[in-house]
C-alpha cells in the first residue's frame, strides 16, 4: 500500500494539523443582554481572526471582544439595544435597521452571537423588511432571517488586508502555518503514484474516473466525492 493521503494524515491529527487555539485571544460574540452601553478599551490583533478585535467594557459588567468596525477608535461608545441610533459600531436587531444599511457579524438565529459576515472588509446589506428581514450577503445571495437577529452597523475593519502582495513564498508559508494551514498545496496529479491515486504518468492527468462514491474507503476517497453533476454545462436551446 502507498503512503497515507494528506486528508488521512489531517484526520489523524498531529502537531502539523492541530490549530494553535492556545494563541487565539477570544471567541467573538454578543453579550446576552437586551440593552447595554460600552466603551472601547483597546483594539487588538487576534491570530484566529482576519479582522482586528475591539475589547469593550459594558455598563452591565460584561467585558467582551467584538469585531471592530471600519473607523472604530479607542474610547468610542458602543450601544446595544432595539432603540439605539443606527450608527457605526452599534448593535441592533436587523428588523430595526433601515434598508440599505451596511451590517456585519449577523446572527442566523436570535442569540447565537453572530455567525456570518465576519471576515475583514466584508459587509452585508439590509434589502427589505417584512415577516423576515432580507439581507444580501457579500456573495450577492439573499438570505431571509428572523427580525430579532442582531447585527453590527458598519463594515468589518481590515479591508485592505489583501491589497499588499505577499511577495515571497516564505511569508505566505509562515502566515498560513500559524493557522494550521498547509502551503504549498500540491495537486494530486503532480505527485507520484505512491503518494496519491491521481499521481504518476508521463503527463499530468487523472487517468481514472474522478468521481468517487461517498462510501469509498479512505485511501480512495479523492477527487469529486458523490457529485450531483460534472463537466461543462450544456447551453439550452431556445
Amino acid at each position: 500500500m502507498g503512503k497515507r493521503l494528506r486528508s488521512q494524515r489531517r484526520g489523524r491529527g498531529g502537531r502539523t494539523y492541530r490549530a494553535p487555539s492556545h494563541r487565539y485571544r477570544a471567541q467573538v460574540s454578543y453579550p446576552q443582554v437586551r440593552r447595554a452601553t460600552g466603551r472601547v478599551l483597546e483594539l487588538v490583533h487576534d491570530p484566529g481572526h482576519t479582522a482586528p478585535l475591539a475589547y469593550v467594557d459594558f455598563d452591565t459588567g460584561h467585558r467582551t471582544y467584538m469585531l471592530a468596525s471600519d473607523g472604530m477608535y479607542v474610547g468610542q461608545s458602543v450601544h446595544i439595544g432595539a432603540e439605539v441610533d443606527v450608527r457605526n459600531g452599534n448593535v441592533l436587531p436587523i428588523g430595526n435597521i433601515p434598508e440599505g444599511t451596511f451590517i456585519y457579524n449577523v446572527e442566523k438565529q436570535p442569540g447565537d452571537g453572530g455567525k456570518i459576515v465576519r471576515a475583514a472588509g466584508t459587509f452585508a446589506v439590509v434589502v427589505s423588511q417584512g415577516r423576515k428581514t432580507t439581507v444580501q450577503m457579500p456573495s450577492g445571495a439573499l438570505m431571509a432571517l428572523p427580525p430579532r437577529c442582531k447585527a453590527t452597523v458598519g463594515v468589518v475593519a481590515g479591508g485592505g488586508r489583501k491589497d499588499l502582495p505577499m511577495a515571497k513564498a516564505g511569508k505566505r508559508y509562515h502566515a498560513l502555518r500559524s493557522k494550521a494551514k498547509i502551503y504549498p498545496y500540491t495537486s494530486g496529479v503532480a505527485m507520484n503514484p505512491v503518494d496519491h491515486p491521481h499521481g504518476g504518468g508521463a503527463h499530468q492527468h487523472v487517468g481514472r474516473p474522478s468521481s468517487v462514491s461517498r462510501h469509498a474507503w479512505p485511501g480512495a476517497k479523492v477527487g469529486r466525492i458523490a457529485p450531483k453533476k460534472r463537466g461543462k454545462r450544456k447551453k439550452r436551446k431556445k
